[in-house]
């Protein structure tokens, strides 16, 4: 027990302090990347509703592919394909050698992308679950597309997707712990290292579970409440 605590110490020579800081980084990362992701998603599902053939064909190409491509070749596409075309771009303005794109930022972008195609269908679910007589109601006061939009369907809409969002979050974060394959020092990759250099993968890799385990907990209630403040005074069926 006496080594744990020294291990996982705060003092001179532990690590404590470090798997914290790589834990604010899974966060961050996986923040960033659903508000991405629920961009992309938006767009998507609105490519999908739209009565267009273009959009609504580029929209289940974009979440066919990237939700049926693994993520973690997602994620060496975007970083060695970007790094590949920043190298050849520096190439013309005269720069030697290989450059490499930031693992912060890709981390955040592949994780957008992929969350997105899920967000997209949870989006189109939800707003096909809007109940049709709300259309009617804002024809009838005479509302335009984006007032709709803005003061009645969305609002209802967000209350049908939040169990869905509260389910990609959790796959948006367990997604994060791959980011560290590019060299990103989050969670995972900060659980490698102190196992590497302690020999004590079993003490890390524990650890690293329950702040993960802690995150999700945490997370998902934020959800939770969210979903019950939606619905309040609402009959939900």
């Amino acid at each position: 027990m006496t080594n744990i605590m020294h291990i996982l110490g705060f003092q001179q020579g532990g690590w404590g302090a470090a798997l914290l800081a790589a834990s604010s980084v899974t966060l961050a990362l996986s923040v960033l990347g659903f508000i991405l992701g629920a961009a992309l998603g938006a767009t998507a599902a609105a490519g999908r509703l739209s009565p267009r053939r273009v959009p609504a064909w580029l929209a289940h190409v974009y979440g066919t592919v990237f939700r049926g491509v693994p993520d973690l070749l997602t994620i060496y596409l975007l970083y060695y394909g970007g790094s590949i075309a920043l190298t050849q771009i520096g190439t013309l303005f005269g720069s030697d050698g290989f450059v490499g794109l930031p693992t912060f930022a890709t981390g955040v972008l592949a994780i957008g992308i992929i969350s997105g195609a899920y967000q997209g269908e949870v989006y189109r679910g939800a707003y096909q679950a809007v109940d049709r007589g709300q259309f009617e109601a804002c024809k009838a006061l005479g509302l335009s597309r984006y007032q709709s939009l803005r003061l009645v369907i969305v609002p209802q809409l967000m209350r049908h997707a939040l169990p869905g969002l509260g389910n990609v979050w959790q796959l948006v974060l367990k997604d994060s712990a791959l980011i560290s394959v590019i060299g990103l020092v989050e969670l995972m990759r900060q659980a490698q290292i102190g196992a590497g250099s302690t020999r004590e993968p079993f003490i890390f890799y524990i650890t690293a579970a329950a702040l993960y385990f802690v995150i999700a907990v945490v997370t998902a209630s934020v959800f939770r409440f969210s979903e019950a403040r939606a619905w309040r005074g609402m009959v939900h069926a």
